[in-house]
């Protein structure tokens, strides 16, 4: 029964956070598509790679670009990706390469257990120019 109740509360405080991001139209106006392509590590390596993502954003949905980690038991880990998608935009740039580490912790893990190498792609509309 625990372990039903922890699930209920992330998933509160998930959706609390996503509702609270609002939406890409209303916190990135000109902004028609956001598109990250990444690749997850674990151990800080570039040699286990865990998966590869592609995931596309557009003005109707939620301005959430934090990235759970994908180790289980990692805690309040994951990649906070809204300060390179912002200052992509505030600098109206269309694109950028990076690399991000977990900040999460547990005792079985240490300090950057997993990381990912990223792409963001900014596509912006033609009325903001």
């Amino acid at each position: 029964m625990a372990i039903k109740q922890n699930f209920k509360e992330k998933q509160e405080l998930k959706r609390n956070a996503m509702l609270a991001s609002g939406l890409i139209a209303d916190r990135l106006p000109g902004v028609s598509s956001v598109v990250f392509r990444m690749t997850y590590y674990h151990n800080n390596t570039a040699g286990p790679v865990l998966m590869q993502r592609t995931v596309n954003f557009v003005p109707s949905d939620y301005a959430v670009f934090n990235m759970d980690c994908m180790r289980e038991e990692c805690t309040n880990g994951g990649f906070d990706l809204v300060p390179v998608v912002k200052g992509l935009v505030k600098n109206r740039k269309k694109s950028v390469k990076g690399n991000i580490y977990c900040h999460g912790k547990n005792e079985n893990l240490r300090h950057g257990h997993a990381s990912i190498a990223y792409e963001i792609r900014v596509e912006y509309s033609r009325q903001s120019r």
